[in-house]
């Protein structure tokens, strides 16, 4: 299982796959279907080719941010779906310059020499987005390689996306967007040291930036957390927010892990949002603030104790 960079320069045992083309934000229930369409294709061996940095990011850099993986995250899902090679194809303005016609010919032909190539009802692609399914599978015919396009996924009635993964996050549904991804989503990134204020309210905190990860609606929310390499998660309660009380700033993800007491500054934290409890608020003082986090810590544990390890 290997991740290349780039479509040039292939060694020959990465190329010829059947091979599932799309964004692959979040790997939700439709993103699935496209990669196990290219599994069967592929008489169960095959590859997913995706674009790195998105092409959002390209075309609109200032845009909020709106990663619900980061690519360390993504690949690893996909390779634990059993493809044998993630391909991020460098989207720069070589590629976005690209007709639909030259990408097929350039990147999936010459590049990964696909032998078949499925992708979404309403994937597109080339300059300008000129390209559409129809397009490619016309494409394909002409120059040697097959093409399956799998029609929308719905769940709960809805179109299977990464937007509406990303609506749900902002709107404080964890549990709607877990329902599409097909898991809790998770919030990671290193642990950084903060003003350590919790821990003289006895609610030392693991401090995490997003970054480039999506921002959840603002507030409190029960979360499980483990470190990397960890199995097992622990129960916690989490404030993304700004502090209001204690003094703004940037958002952070301030984790509480009950019943823990390891020093993890430094290492990779992954915090899934279970469920959200309430809004931030700007308290009158530090000890309504505090009545309230513990407040927040016996629902954070009533409502984990309810929920499910997986919401599928």
């Amino acid at each position: 299982m290997a991740v290349f960079a780039d479509y040039r320069g292939l060694p020959q045992s990465a190329r010829g796959a059947s091979v599932a083309l799309g964004n692959f934000d979040g790997l939700h229930v439709g993103h699935r279907a496209v990669i196990d369409a290219a599994r069967k294709a592929g008489q169960g061996t095959f590859a997913v080719a995706t674009f790195e940095p998105p092409p959002r990011a390209y075309f609109r850099p200032t845009d909020p941010p709106f990663r619900i993986f980061r690519p360390e995250r993504r690949n690893a899902c996909i390779l634990a779906e059993g493809a044998s090679t993630v391909f991020e194809l460098p989207f720069n303005g070589e590629m976005a310059a690209m007709t639909d016609e030259a990408f097929v010919r350039t990147v999936l032909v010459e590049g990964l020499g696909v032998s078949h190539v499925s992708v979404g009802f309403d994937f597109r692609f080339g300059r300008g987005r000129m390209g559409h399914a129809a397009r490619l599978s016309s494409l394909g015919r002409a120059l040697g390689f097959g093409v399956t396009i799998v029609e929308e996924v719905l769940e709960y009635g809805a179109k299977a996306s990464s937007t509406a993964i990303r609506q749900a996050l902002m709107a404080g549904e964890p549990e709607v967007a877990a329902s599409i991804l097909g898991d809790w989503w998770i919030a990671d990134g290193p642990v950084e040291p903060g003003e350590k204020n919790g821990r003289t309210f006895g609610f030392p905190t693991a401090n995490v930036h997003l970054n480039d990860l999506i921002h959840p609606r603002h507030g409190v929310y029960a979360v499980r957390a483990r470190t990397r390499g960890e199995t097992d998660w622990h129960d916690g309660v989490a404030n993304f927010g700004r502090t209001p009380t204690t003094g703004l700033r940037d958002p952070l993800l301030e984790t509480f892990i009950f019943d823990f007491d390891k020093d993890i500054y430094g290492e990779w934290l992954e915090v899934q949002l279970i469920a959200y409890l309430r809004p931030e608020l700007k308290f009158d003082g530090v000890d309504a603030m505090i009545t309230q986090m513990h407040k927040d810590a016996s629902e954070a544990r009533i409502r984990l104790k309810d929920a499910a390890v997986s919401p599928n």
